[in-house]
């Protein structure tokens, strides 16, 4: 059998359904091992921190793609990624996030240009395409 293509991915999405179908999309993809999946990004960025504490095993366990919603309630994901700027070296090294949204706002795509750790804006769905092509 291939070895997977990640460790572990997380999606933070506060559509149930959205996180789902993405899900199954991983998972039919094969490319990652786990896939932790948040319903919000207040609890998203509190797992990546109490990771953080796990010294010696955050490195294992840390997704290495995190794909990440805009619009969402309490916290949208830029107010995500000024959180995640603050998260330590190794965490911002080892994680890279894709904006999966269905946002198609000009400015939202030119801001997420400004945040290192986006390495790809996709609109959703996502898709196996989206998914058998991602190399970040």
């Amino acid at each position: 059998m291939a070895s997977k293509k990640y460790f572990s991915v997380m999606l933070i999405d506060d559509n149930e359904i959205d996180n789902l179908i993405n899900q199954k999309m991983i998972e039919a993809s094969d490319i990652s091992e786990n896939i932790y999946v948040h319903s919000g990004a207040k609890s998203a960025i509190e797992f990546l921190r109490n990771i953080e504490k796990l010294s010696g095993y955050a490195a294992k366990i840390l997704p290495e793609v995190i794909f990440l919603d805009i619009d969402m309630p309490l916290m949208d994901g830029f107010q995500f990624l000024d959180l995640f700027d603050k998260l330590n070296e190794e965490t911002k090294k080892k994680c890279k996030i894709v904006m999966l949204t269905s946002s198609i706002n000009p400015q939202d795509i030119s801001k997420s240009k400004n945040y290192a750790y986006v390495k790809k804006y996709i609109n959703k769905p996502l898709t196996q395409q989206n998914l058998t092509s991602l190399d970040i």
